[in-house]
């Protein structure tokens, strides 16, 4: 685990934009060591749980800090024509809540939030979650809403990156990096998609005491479900 000052609202200070296919995964962020708790990086202070109003993918408003608050939440910013990050951020997630009870599966809430307005449709979206899990939620919304729902979150907007070679004779699939989750794309390729390449882990106290950078395991975050369920038993 490691512990980080960040300067609140500001997420994006520390935990800056990247592209997808760069080949530049995100890494665990520096800070001081300590012995017992979460396994993801831990931000000082914590900052509260969001508010913001997107659209799910079955065409209804969500009003993110109302539906989700209590509730242990991971939140992920992406979009689906992304190469390698976003989808094994969904699969590692899927994977964790996998190796949970089904009663703390039961308790949490998965958000994924595109960065990709103009191009990931609700119908897009819900597609491409489905290859990990039908329970996660989608949100979409217009560019100013999608917008200001990063800004709420305390993360850099989302910004348009460079070209993404797609493989030779096949242009609906991207080149991958090794270690990449198997997954499908619904759209256009060849692009990309700067954007915070970190799942948000929100507590029950609707704190954020974690969150998980590229190289966290999905034993890593099962292994912390139980202390955001009940966060008391993070501070024991």
């Amino acid at each position: 685990m490691k512990r980080v000052l960040l300067a609140v609202p500001v997420l994006g200070l520390a935990l800056g934009l990247t592209a997808c296919g760069s080949g530049q995964p995100g890494s665990k962020t520096s800070g001081q060591a300590v012995a017992m708790g979460y396994h993801g990086v831990e931000p000082e202070p914590r900052p509260a749980r969001p508010e913001f109003v997107l659209t799910d993918t079955s065409g209804r408003r969500y009003d993110f800090e109302q539906q989700t608050k209590g509730r242990p939440t991971f939140v992920y910013f992406g979009y689906t024509n992304c190469p390698d990050l976003c989808p094994t951020a969904m699969a590692d997630v899927a994977a964790a809540l996998r190796k949970a009870s089904a009663a703390e599966r039961a308790k949490a809430v998965v958000v994924f939030v595109t960065t990709d307005p103009r191009r990931d449709t609700p119908a897009v979206v819900r597609r491409w979650l489905n290859q990990f899990s039908t329970s996660f939620v989608g949100l979409v919304g217009t560019k100013d809403e999608v917008d200001r729902a990063q800004q709420a979150a305390g993360v850099q907007v989302a910004e348009p990156g460079p070209p993404v070679p797609t493989v030779p004779g096949h242009p609906d699939q991207h080149l991958t990096e090794a270690g990449t989750a198997p997954h499908k794309h619904f759209g256009p390729l060849g692009y990309s998609v700067t954007h915070s390449a970190v799942i948000f882990a929100y507590d029950a106290d609707d704190r954020l005491p974690v969150l998980y950078p590229g190289g966290v395991t999905p034993a890593d975050i099962a292994n912390d479900l139980p202390l955001l369920i009940d966060p008391a038993r993070a501070q024991s």
